[in-house]
């Protein structure tokens, strides 16, 4: 055994990794990003051979992480909370199929909504699909229950979602981690078509066993509930979930007074729980998230018996719990060292200097003022931001892909012009369809689909629609020549506000694709090549000069390739040079 200093999402995949996984499927999204991205970094992965993909969305995912189950091997798949109502059809009828290969779900929960537009708990999707939940308290428990997890998914053949919130995705700690990897052999593939055809007579048989399971699931002894009795006289009982455990044990400061109840595995441990409540006079329940045991518990000890937590306002109803907010429900009085300064100057997130989408904005709005009732219905994503000032260009941001589907509706009840703003991951995520019903309606909106060639608002992850948007859009029936594709600069600004102006004023449906890279992006990849060829003597061209260094060219108006050197002779050909054939300069690199 050794120590590694991990993030609780490094963890997870480490402990992924050691317990023989075949395969990941993911869609990136805030705290639940880095478990794919260290599986995809990490040379074990690589020697092994382990496939690891970003998916089109995160049922996909889903459905491609039971596939490799089915065929007898072990496999994750990654989402954040919201991702789960994707993925949901999928997710609820794996429990019925069961599984062959053991499977884990993991998702990331965002409390205080750091990065997301809701709170929803993970756990209540768990209890409704009637699969076991994991909830690690610490990064160690983490890294450990991935082995657990897959040795109880194919035990009791099913799916096994494991929950964590952010605070344990992004927080370190230093983690025991095992010296060697498993090496599994794959089981062999499903063979009872009944388990897996869905056909009612199958599925009620199969639902029927799913629930005669639960009693058992129920009273499996794990390891991670146990309970803290602090000696045998009548005090507070805590059932602390999760990382709630070290919110309890921080107030505690070692005096210790209480007995806690450790939740780490659902269903719940009734008969814990009922012997926690005959050595307590009443039960706090601390849990991140929503109100999900508390809710639980008076059906298990009566109506009578004193429950509190976030219902009784004993802990806060919305955002997430804190060290502090925890030791005040448990009586304690927090003792602060330092006290919060009252002279911070808010920093609100902001477009990048350089980014696409502030072209897009400025031009997008320089129209719209000309229409009194126009109304942009935006999407989920960076561009999101056109949201606050400098632009408050959007009207609206519901859900991954209601752009199109909302500027189709308000078209229909009327609305002119009706302006759908969306990204082009999240066009390939969830935006397809929603264009597909306008086509079909032949509906009066202009789309634009703003592609900066990647997934930047989860740190630049491959875009499944990259280099596809126009055949996609032509193929689902937008006509050849209301398919635009503009390059937003503001050198260009001209070009980008006619082209709206002449598709608001077609009565039809029409895509606007404003293309430019993102610029974090470019600057990551400059930096690799500088890199790579830092200490080569080979020649290469300038191009037009307006990037420092000379790989890459941008001047997409004119269709600029990549420039390649010519390290014998130190010229460039005109293909090879900007679009326009302005390169000229040669020059050593460096």
């Amino acid at each position: 055994m050794n120590k590694k200093l991990l993030l609780g999402d490094e963890a997870i995949a480490l402990g992924a990794l050691h317990a023989g996984i075949k395969g990941v499927y993911a869609y990136p999204g805030t705290p639940s990003t880095e478990i794919t991205e260290f599986i995809q970094k990490s040379p074990l992965a690589t020697e092994r051979g382990i496939h690891s993909s970003w998916c089109t969305n995160e049922k996909t995912a889903m459905e491609a992480a039971l596939g490799m189950s089915y065929a007898g091997c072990r496999a994750i798949v990654c989402m954040k909370h919201v991702g789960l109502n994707v993925a949901a059809d999928a997710f609820v009828n794996s429990a019925i199929t069961g599984v062959n290969g053991g499977l884990i779900v993991i998702v990331a929960d965002d409390p205080s909504m750091h990065s997301s537009q809701n709170e929803q708990d993970s756990r209540f999707y768990g209890k409704f699909s009637l699969m076991p939940i994991l909830e690690p308290s610490s990064q160690q428990e983490a890294y450990q229950m991935m082995a657990y997890g897959f040795e109880l998914s194919e035990r009791e053949k099913l799916p096994v979602l494991l929950r964590v919130t952010t605070r344990m995705a992004h927080s370190r700690a230093a983690v025991e981690v095992a010296d060697t990897a498993q090496e599994l052999q794959a089981l062999p593939f499903a063979k009872d078509p009944s388990s897996w055809v869905l056909l009612p007579a199958n599925a009620r048989r199969q639902y029927a066993a799913l629930v005669e399971k639960q009693s058992s699931l129920q009273q499996l002894a794990s390891a991670y509930n146990r309970l803290e009795q602090d000696g045998p006289e009548k005090k507070l009982g805590i059932i602390a979930c999760g990382i709630g455990y070290n919110y309890v044990k921080e107030a505690e400061e070692g005096a210790g007074g209480y007995h806690v109840l450790k939740v780490s595995q659902y269903p719940l441990p009734k008969d814990k729980i009922q012997e926690l409540a005959a050595c307590s006079t009443e039960i706090l329940v601390v849990e991140d998230g929503q109100p999900f045991v508390e809710e639980q518990i008076p059906a298990m000890l009566g109506a009578d018996y004193i429950v509190k937590g976030r219902l009784t306002g004993d802990l806060p109803r919305t955002g997430e719990l804190t060290p502090d907010s925890v030791a005040a429900a448990m009586g304690k009085v927090s003792h602060r060292y330092f006290e919060t300064p009252k002279n911070l100057v808010p920093r609100p997130p902001a477009l990048c200097q350089g980014c696409g989408h502030r072209d897009v904005y400025t031009a997008l709005n320089e129209v719209v003022k000309e229409y009194p009732n126009a109304r942009v219905f935006a999407d989920i994503g960076c561009y999101t931001l056109g949201a606050l000032p400098p632009f408050r260009a959007i009207d609206s941001c519901v859900d991954m892909g209601a752009s199109i589907t909302m500027a189709k509706g308000a078209a229909d009840a009327g609305l002119f012009p009706a302006i759908a703003v969306i990204g082009d991951s999240t066009f390939t995520h969830s935006g397809m369809t929603g264009l597909l019903d306008a086509v079909n309606d032949r509906a009066n909106i202009t789309v634009v689909i703003s592609d900066n060639l990647t997934t930047a608002m989860t740190g630049g992850q491959d875009s499944a629609g990259t280099n596809k948007f126009e055949a996609i859009c032509l193929g689902l029936g937008v006509e050849p020549e209301h398919v635009r594709v503009v390059v937003p600069l503001p050198k260009n600004m001209e070009e980008i506000t006619r082209t709206i102006r002449e598709e608001i004023e077609y009565k039809g449906v029409s895509v606007i694709i404003p293309r430019r890279e993102c610029i974090q992006t470019l600057n990551r990849k400059l930096k690799q090549q500088r890199k790579n060829h830092n200490h080569e003597n080979r020649y290469y061209t300038f191009g037009c000069g307006r990037t420092r260094y000379p790989l890459y060219c941008h001047d997409y108006r004119g269709g600029c390739y990549k420039i390649r050197p010519e390290a014998e002779t130190g010229r460039s050909t005109r293909n090879e040079s900007a679009g326009r054939g302005r390169a000229v300069q040669l020059a050593p690199f460096g």
